[in-house]
């Protein structure tokens, strides 16, 4: 296992011309040439470059942009004439009013000041969500809670879409997941040691591309060819073919959608009866086995978890369940889960499960051994690259106590004094008077998005949005604030276990109008008396200083010296590669679970949770269990054309960030986003490549283009996520269907369970057929009407 860094004087470079760099989430690129002519190009120390980035700059110079401040008209009138209660049905079904920059944020100032003077700051909601900016200083999230914080606090979100169900569960079972991400075993060790990965729902090299702040030089691609060149035997337990790449043989097993548990049970079961598993382990760095073995053997609910049982669930052939789990135990054996599975209905026991085989296994803290939760889901998960503290920008403290988990918003909107259960306690949602967002987009990523667009006109009274361009949450706001990008700005870029620190600088003018978060905070916070305390006396550049020096000196604490801000600045990036780094999940706590306990209850691993049983979850009971989902191709109520749908990570954005850039629009089928069939499905209803279709069920439809693909089993459809919503009509119910073929319009909006209430995307039953109505062409870019401010205030 990697030790603590020894002091170590991480060096400048040589001299040379001052680069301009700029980083992204998907990677770091450098700008060549000038003015009109100015292109990017891949970053010179990342082996394997995202090509998402390379027209951002066209994208920040396009028309999408929102250029300057607007109000939508109704509102604007009614804020004018004093008259606070504003009806928002007419939220992006009106025009927007273009007005002064000063009025801008006095009208924002004062509806502030109003809903806290009026409600108190729990009726503010701070919705930032989204991967906004990889700089650490300009990332929208940081800087509108910060300022939300000097002035009262406000209602914030726990946890995240990505990882809702397994974020809340892991810490109880095992470790927070942000600990367990700078953990996981390297890929260099996993070529040296590992001799079988298997591995549910893939290692999907598109997600790959990214990191929370900026993947700086990939590695998932090299890391999975160099263990295939190793002779690594690789297992992908997947509905889909076309997420794990190795350059060499993959064996596929086309399990069905939401199955994974009971297939994961079965090996565990088989490794019981076949006294494969390693009882030693499970009795030195487990609790909780024997309520495992009995559940596993169907003492305590008559029904065995055999290979027998699991074969009708997954529609895999019991021999190939039973020898996996032979081929498990006389190898060293990597077992890895994707975040996906837990984006579904009861998401936490796929996760919960696989702990519990690999606990059984025995091999957790050998190298190449053991688990992994999301190899392949970012770029940072697998790097052995220096883990130093890295700058931040301090958010301050929340005076308002009360959160939501991060998927249920709409709930919030709906049913505010409703209680909802969340982790073992009971918390009630907070009457909700104004929403302000600032990085992210909503209308993206949440679920059951007609549900939503109905509660975000009918309840907020302001909705405060800062954007740089005209996505679908800019549309349906009350004031929009142009922001700029990233390339506009200077920043750090740095994400944990990233080899480059780097000095972003800025390679564009501002766009028309539109200002930095934190000037439009800064003159927020003057207008509402929190400047000082918002600013500390510090501009833009001041902070990065600041931040800058913080992580140098806490660096300096861990034995690594980093060079001076100017030296940085000037070099342009930081080389925090390791050469003889090894990393092995939790070697220590193998080898001394005493001396390295886990921060758990127990300090081991909880294969059953006392506390999550004494919770009494029916939906969550105290280790891992099969419970049939909400909607499975499993339910005697499916008839057989129903398609089970799968909402990926698409691989030419991140979620729905540049979708109006080409390389996103390039994949796209008539400027829809492709809908992806097996060949058995598309001619079972009469479908080729190309054609349209209207995707439903009873939540809302869509249209897409069809793609047909033999990498997906039967009874299966793909529509990535990204595509941004374009609803025939933005009017208060009169949705009709989205015409640009936006996931998120079908996809089920309820908790994964009542422990986490995570968001269960994956959990999502369709129909689908060749679409023969009147035309409706997609229009996600079209800007919404902007008229010129006839009545100026005075």
């Amino acid at each position: 296992m990697k030790t603590d860094p020894s002091p170590q004087v991480v060096a400048a470079h040589p001299a040379r011309p001052e680069p301009r760099l700029t980083a992204a989430h998907w990677g770091v690129y450098e700008a060549v040439g000038e003015g009109d002519a100015m292109h990017l190009k891949g970053f010179v120390g990342d082996p394997s470059p995202s090509p998402i980035g390379l027209s951002m700059l066209d994208a920040a110079r396009g028309p999408v942009r929102v250029r300057r401040p607007v109000a939508r008209q109704s509102w604007l009138a009614a804020r004018r004439a004093g008259q606070p209660q504003v009806h928002g049905e007419r939220r992006g079904d009106e025009p927007f009013v273009e007005v002064s920059w000063e009025e801008a944020l006095d009208l924002v100032a004062h509806a502030i000041e109003e809903v806290r003077s009026e409600h108190g700051n729990e009726s503010i909601f701070g919705g930032s969500y989204g991967w906004s900016s990889a700089g650490r200083f300009h990332h929208a999230q940081s800087q509108v809670h910060r300022f939300l914080n000097s002035v009262g606090g406000y209602v914030r979100h726990a946890d995240s879409y990505s990882l809702g169900a397994a974020r809340v569960l892991l810490p109880h079972i095992v470790a927070p997941i942000d600990e367990l991400f700078v953990k996981h075993t390297s890929w260099r060790v996993m070529a040296r040691h590992t001799q079988l990965f298997v591995t549910f729902g893939g290692v999907p090299a598109k997600n790959a591309q990214v990191s929370s702040g900026g993947a700086t030089a990939h590695v998932v691609d090299q890391g999975l060819r160099d263990m295939a060149s190793a002779g690594v035997r690789f297992i992908n337990v997947s509905p889909v073919s076309d997420n794990l790449d190795t350059g060499g043989p993959v064996e596929w097993l086309p399990i069905r959608p939401h199955a994974d548990t009971a297939l994961i049970l079965a090996l565990c079961h088989t490794l019981l009866t076949a006294e494969l598993h390693d009882r030693t382990f499970l009795s030195t760095h487990c609790v909780g086995f024997n309520k495992v073995e009995a559940y596993l053997l169907g003492h305590t609910d008559g029904q065995p978890k055999d290979a027998t049982w699991a074969a009708a669930l997954t529609e895999l052939p019991v021999g190939r369940i039973i020898a996996l789990t032979h081929d498990m135990a006389a190898a060293r054996t990597m077992l890895n889960i994707s975040w996906s599975l837990q984006r579904s209905h009861h998401g936490e026991q796929p996760f919960w499960a696989l702990i519990t085989l690999a606990a059984m296994l025995g091999q957790i803290g050998l190298a190449g051994g053991g688990f992994g939760v999301g190899y392949g889901t970012t770029n940072m998960i697998g790097n052995d690259n220096l883990r130093i503290p890295g700058p931040t920008l301090p958010q301050g403290r929340n005076a308002v106590g009360a959160f939501i988990p991060v998927a249920r918003i709409a709930d919030m909107l709906e049913r505010p004094g409703e209680a909802f259960d969340y982790n073992g306690a009971r918390h009630r949602y907070p009457d909700i008077h104004l929403i302000y967002w600032a990085g992210g987009n909503p209308f993206h990523h949440h679920q059951d998005l007609n549900r939503l667009h109905r509660a975000w006109q009918t309840k907020p009274r302001t909705i405060i949005v800062h954007e740089q361009y005209w996505t679908p949450t800019a549309k349906l706001a009350d004031v929009v604030l142009p922001a700029t990008t990233s390339l506009e700005r200077e920043d750090i870029g740095y994400a944990s276990r990233e080899r480059f620190m780097i000095a972003m600088k800025p390679l564009l003018a501002p766009v028309d109008g539109a200002r930095d978060d934190y000037a439009i905070f800064c003159d927020l916070s003057a207008r509402l008396g929190a400047f000082d305390a918002f600013t500390e006396g510090r501009d833009a550049h001041g902070w990065l200083q600041w931040m800058y020096a913080e992580s140098r000196n806490k660096c300096r604490e861990a034995g690594v010296n980093l060079p001076d801000f100017g030296t940085f600045w000037r070099q342009g990036t930081i080389d925090l590669a390791e050469p003889e780094a090894e990393v092995v999940m939790f070697a220590d706590f193998r080898t001394d679970p005493l001396a390295h306990p886990l921060n758990t209850p127990s300090g081991k691993l909880e294969l059953f949770s006392e506390r999550i049983a004494s919770f009494g979850y029916a939906d969550c009971p105290g280790q891992a269990t099969w419970m049939e989902p909400v909607e499975w191709l499993g339910n005697a109520a499916s008839d057989r054309h129903t398609l089970h749908l799968l909402s990926d990570q698409p691989h030419t954005k991140l979620h729905s960030q540049l979708d109006h850039a080409a390389y996103s629009q390039a994949n796209k089928v008539g400027g829809r986003e492709p809908v992806t069939l097996s060949p058995q499905d598309a001619a079972a209803r009469g479908l080729t490549d190309g054609d349209v279709v209207r995707i439903f069920n009873a939540r809302g439809s869509c249209l897409a283009a069809v793609r047909i693909s033999d990498a997906l089993r039967t009874g299966v459809a793909r529509l990535s996520t990204g595509a941004w919503y374009d609803p025939a009509s933005w009017r208060a119910g009169a949705i009709g269907p989205d015409k640009h073929g936006n996931p998120n319009v079908l996809t089920l909006d309820m908790g994964a369970s009542s422990l986490s209430q995570g968001c269960i995307a994956q959990t999502c039953l369709v129909q689908i057929e060749r679409y023969d109505g009147p035309p409706l062409a997609p229009t996600p870019y079209q800007l919404p009407e902007i008229v010129a401010d006839l009545e100026p205030a005075a």
